[in-house]
């Protein structure tokens, strides 16, 4: 706050300044009075109807806890995730809102503290009027130097309270970034899952349609003896057709996936991944072993739901502003300085100058101005609240509906083990047979052919319960340990 400085110095440097008592006793009152208002609160998420544990139904053992993918035992899929966990472009543009969310908490604080300016100038004013003249309007040279201190006193909570929002808005976008790199290692492993899957696939499909392709070729020679009809031809060439269109899709995905893998990891699609096991025969990672009765409080880990607690609390610290707006506002001003003046020639001592003012603004009208960003803020907290109640729901369904998914893909396992060792025998009898001369080539041919679909659906059947457990553990947020990370700070998020 600048200050109109006097023509002459009002007081000797060292002449004692009573004005200050007064002042300094109100500022200390102002202090105190503005240091009782509560520190603000995190909003939890309403816990009605969560149960003690996701009931019977099957969760992952301890074995699943953070780092998780090591219990995959698959180390190309560990270099890959945490390769993403460094480089996902997603996750590093969400470090960058914090530290935006950062600065901005830093602006909001500082309103709370007093500020300090210091002014200095020099000034020299002539004329070439005759002496006498100029004893009513001297010749000047004046330097002044000068400390400028305005402070608001946050006697109400309004400074506090945009503080306390922006802090909020920080740890909001820190979950973010959390959310961010939990969702960049997730999408890794299920692409990598996902990739050898269709690898997997694609072998057997080869193999499976090798084995057909020599089918519809005894077919023909046996339609050539007399053996077999044209419609015998016809269907041994429609299957060999339909098995040879099922590859490029396959290798499609397989070329795809590992094309999102290079983006999920910062990379251009071109670029080789070294980190992938191209030279390997395929292998899909195993989820390992499940337990009942995880408790469910370790949903609240969840950084979607984290930060819509924040998120929350901010908007609440924002309607105690906006309410805080609507009273009045008590400014300390201090303007302390020295000057060197010199009138016609004639040098004056160095002398000190002083403003000291204590005031107060108080709207008494402004068209509803203040009362409509009341409102307004108060709309938003009731919003916040909303979505936190809709982001907690949705987390519950997600999770429910991930451990149902997984059981009943469990379920699936013992038929699908049965089915192999059913085919698996028949070809060995089939091939016994064919030894002993009691079966021809084709119906070997078919045994095989049995087998390597029964192998398919196998693959499908652990494809997909890799990929369940991936969902499951994304949907509770990452890990299993039962010790829940204390409240994320700003400080903890760095790039």
């Amino acid at each position: 706050m600048h200050q109109v400085l006097p023509s002459a110095p009002s007081a000797p440097a060292t002449a004692p300044w009573p004005t200050f008592a007064p002042a300094g006793a109100a500022l200390v009152a102002l202090t105190l009075l503005a240091g009782c208002a509560a520190p603000p609160t995190v909003t939890r998420p309403p816990t009605t109807g969560l149960p003690a544990a996701f009931g019977a139904t099957p969760a992952p053992a301890a074995a699943f806890d953070e780092p998780w993918w090591r219990a995959l035992g698959d180390a190309p899929l560990q270099a890959l995730v945490a390769e993403a966990g460094e480089r996902n472009l997603d996750w590093r543009i969400a470090v960058t809102r914090v530290e935006q969310a950062r600065a901005g908490a830093s602006a909001a604080a500082s309103r709370l503290a007093p500020m300090l300016a210091l002014n200095a100038g020099a000034s020299d004013q002539r004329s070439g009027l005759p002496d006498e003249v100029k004893r009513g309007s001297p010749d000047t040279r004046a330097l002044r130097a000068s400390v400028d201190l305005g402070w608001e006193l946050d006697l109400f909570g309004a400074a506090r309270a945009a503080r306390a929002a922006a802090a909020f808005d920080a740890d909001a976008a820190a979950e973010g970034a959390r959310a961010a790199r939990l969702l960049a290692a997730a999408e890794t492993a299920r692409q990598y899952v996902v990739w050898q899957g269709a690898r997997l696939r694609l072998a057997q499909v080869q193999e499976l349609l090798r084995t057909q392709a020599e089918t519809e070729g005894l077919t023909r020679s046996r339609e050539a003896a007399g053996q077999a009809s044209r419609f015998d031809v016809a269907r041994a060439a429609a299957e060999t057709r339909a098995l040879a269109a099922q590859l490029p899709p396959l290798r499609t995905l397989v070329a795809s996936t590992e094309h999102q893998i290079a983006l999920l990891l910062g990379r251009p699609a071109s670029a080789p991944l070294d980190a992938l096991p191209r030279a390997q025969a395929a292998a899909l990672p195993e989820v390992p072993a499940l337990a009942p009765g995880q408790p469910a409080e370790l949903l609240l880990r969840r950084p979607d739901l984290r930060a819509a607690e924040r998120q929350l609390a901010a908007e609440d610290a924002r309607l105690r502003e906006a309410r805080a707006d609507r009273l009045p506002k008590f400014f300390l001003a201090a303007l302390l300085g020295r000057q060197d003046l010199r009138l016609n020639g004639l040098d004056l001592s160095p002398v000190g100058y002083r403003n000291v003012a204590l005031a107060f603004a108080w709207p008494l009208f402004d068209a509803g101005r203040l009362q409509a960003g009341e409102e307004r803020a108060a709309a938003r907290a009731r919003g916040a609240t909303l979505q936190l109640e809709r982001t907690w729901l949705a987390a519950l369904q997600e999770v429910e509906s991930s451990l149902v998914a997984l059981a009943e893909e469990r379920e699936r396992a013992a038929p699908l083990d049965a089915l192999r060792e059913e085919r698996a025998a028949a070809l060995r009898h089939a091939e016994s047979l064919r030894r002993e001369g009691q079966i021809d080539l084709l119906q070997l041919l078919d045994a095989q052919r049995g087998r390597i679909a029964a192998e398919l659906a196998w693959t499908e059947h652990r494809t997909q319960l890799a990929l369940n457990g991936l969902q499951l553990y994304r949907a509770l947020g990452g890990g299993w340990s039962l010790d829940a990370p204390p409240a994320t700070r700003v400080s903890e998020v760095r790039p």
